[in-house]
C-alpha cells in the first residue's frame, strides 16, 4: 500500500482465507458446550445472481464433485433464489456430519472462485439449532474472511436474538476470526440452509 492510499484512507482488500471454513467443527464442539447449539448438517453459499452458460457448467461441475460422495441422500448441491434476488448453492448433510458439510461449502467456494465467479461470491454459513428449536447461523464473510453469529427470533417479523449473538460471538472468539464490525453482521433473512 502506497503513501496516496494512506492519506486517502483506502485499504487493501481482504484475501479470503477459505481455509478458515475448516475451523468450524470445533468451533461447533465450543459452541454446544457454551451455548447447547448442535448442528443442523445444512449450509449454503451465497452470490449474487450469476446467469449464463460459464456458470451453468460451473454448477454441473459442482454437483459431479460432490455427487461422488456415496454417503450423501439427495441432491449434492441444491440452486435457490431468495426473496432478495441472491443466489444460494444449498448443501443438506445429516448434523453428525459437520466436517463433510464444510467440506461441500469449501468445494463450492473454491469452484466458483477458479471458474471466475469469486468477486460475486457474498457468504457462506451453516445452520444449528438448540433444544428450544431457535435457529443459528455461523456466517464467513467471504471478502472479510470473518465470521459472525446470525439468529433471528422465531416467529414471521424480521427480528434478531442480538444477545444471544453477542454471547456466541465472545464463546467463539477462540475458535473462530470473529467480524468485529457489527455493522456488517448483515442479516441474512429466509437463508436457505439456516
Amino acid at each position: 500500500m502506497g503513501l496516496l492510499d494512506i492519506l486517502l484512507g483506502r485499504t487493501k482488500p481482504v484475501v479470503p482465507d477459505l481455509d478458515r471454513l475448516f475451523a468450524l467443527p470445533s468451533a461447533a464442539v465450543t459452541l454446544e458446550a457454551a451455548a447447547g447449539f448442535r448442528p443442523t448438517g445444512s449450509g449454503a453459499v451465497c452470490f449474487a445472481a450469476v446467469e449464463g452458460a460459464a456458470f451453468e457448467q460451473t454448477h454441473r461441475e459442482v454437483q459431479a464433485l460432490l455427487d461422488a460422495d456415496a454417503e450423501r441422500e439427495g441432491p449434492p448441491v441444491e440452486l435457490t433464489r431468495d426473496g432478495y434476488g441472491y443466489s444460494w448453492l444449498v448443501s443438506r448433510r445429516t448434523p453428525d456430519q459437520l466436517p463433510e458439510l464444510v467440506n461441500d461449502l469449501h468445494a463450492v467456494n473454491s469452484a466458483m472462485e477458479v471458474n471466475g465467479f469469486g468477486p460475486q461470491l457474498l457468504c457462506s454459513l451453516a445452520g444449528f439449532e438448540d433444544g428450544q428449536q431457535r435457529r443459528l447461523a455461523l456466517v464467513y464473510l467471504y471478502k472479510r474472511g470473518t465470521f459472525y453469529p446470525f439468529a433471528p427470533m422465531p416467529g414471521t417479523a424480521e427480528r434478531r436474538d442480538n444477545p444471544l449473538e453477542l454471547r456466541v460471538k465472545a464463546a467463539l472468539v477462540n475458535d473462530l476470526r470473529i467480524e468485529q464490525d457489527l455493522n456488517r453482521w448483515f442479516p441474512v433473512w429466509g437463508a436457505p440452509g439456516l
